[in-house]
């Protein structure tokens, strides 16, 4: 009976404080438009961890083949998307998924992406918690991306982004 006692209050404490995803803050949350012949889009928010430190390890959704998580990287001057294990989450701050930095990737889509549309997007954070969205299909523009990514030093935009 002891051990009951002990086993129930363990699990009442572990679930107390491994919920990450409850505690989780969400905003912003938005999918690339595309159409299935375009094969891919890109899911974007802010992320506001008020907990301990955590990650975001990956990502699902019923409208892709595959979700990953990618960053971009500067490749001897050209922007290239990179596949990444995890999101960090510090403590007390906010990450920010956003075009040409962290995002999550939705490969092989199954069905259009039609501005208006809402998509469910699950993410699997390190606790081993998850954190359901449905979150909203948008338009992203190509100047407001070129925004996102900033200028070079000589005022120029960066080149071409490449997968």
């Amino acid at each position: 009976m002891k051990l009951l006692y002990v086993l129930a209050t363990c699990s009442l404490a572990f679930n107390a404080v491994a919920d990450v995803a409850s505690q989780l803050v969400v905003e912003n949350p938005f999918a690339r438009a595309a159409i299935m012949q375009q094969r891919n889009s890109a899911a974007f928010m802010q992320l506001r961890n008020p907990t301990e430190t955590a990650a975001v390890v990956s990502a699902s959704s019923p409208v892709a083949g595959i979700v990953e998580l990618h960053t971009h990287i500067n490749d001897q001057g050209v922007m290239r998307m990179r596949k990444i294990s995890q999101i960090e989450l510090p403590a007390g701050q906010t990450v920010s998924l956003q075009p040409g930095g962290l995002h999550v990737m939705l490969l092989g889509l199954k069905r259009d992406l039609n501005p208006g549309d809402e998509i469910e997007l699950t993410l699997i954070l390190s606790d081993g918690s998850e954190k359901q969205l449905l979150i909203p299909v948008q338009r992203v523009m190509m100047h407001k991306m070129k925004q996102m990514q900033g200028h070079q030093i000589d005022g120029s935009l960066p080149p071409m982004m490449k997968h």
